[in-house]
Order: structure tokens, then C-alpha cells, then sequence
């Protein structure tokens, strides 16, 4: 899974704007999220810039954070 900071997703909204664009690139891919940390874990074949361009292109600029444990 790939971790990203998303600091300007702060409600339900903003989730279901930045899974429609990563499930955009990816329609199989899954995205879980944290509201309250504004992060989100997305398990895709697409890399880490593509999943960040189509982020930043959907209004929501991310930050790749370390996986727990990495």
C-alpha cells in the first residue's frame, strides 16, 4: 500500500472526491483513509507520481508519508 498526506481532505466530501479521481486512474484499486490524520493508504498497480498527479489534478495535493513500519 501507498501512504499519502492529504491535508486539505477534512471531511466525507473531500474523501469521495479523492477516491473517485485515484479510482479514476485505477478502478481497482482501494483507498482507505484517515480523516482525522488527512491520510490516505491506496492499494493500486499505479505508481506513486501517477497517483499524486491525479490528486493534485482532483484539487488535492498529496504528500507520500512511510508506510507504519517501513
Amino acid at each position: 500500500m501507498q501512504s499519502f498526506l492529504i491535508p486539505s481532505m477534512r471531511c466525507g466530501g473531500c474523501l469521495d472526491t479523492v477516491t473517485r479521481a485515484v479510482q479514476a486512474l485505477d478502478p481497482q484499486a482501494r483507498v482507505e483513509a484517515d480523516l482525522a490524520k488527512r491520510t490516505i493508504a491506496v492499494s493500486s498497480t499505479e505508481t506513486a507520481d501517477a497517483l499524486q498527479a491525479a490528486l493534485q489534478d482532483a484539487g488535492y495535493p498529496a504528500t507520500p508519508v512511510a508506510a507504519p513500519g517501513a
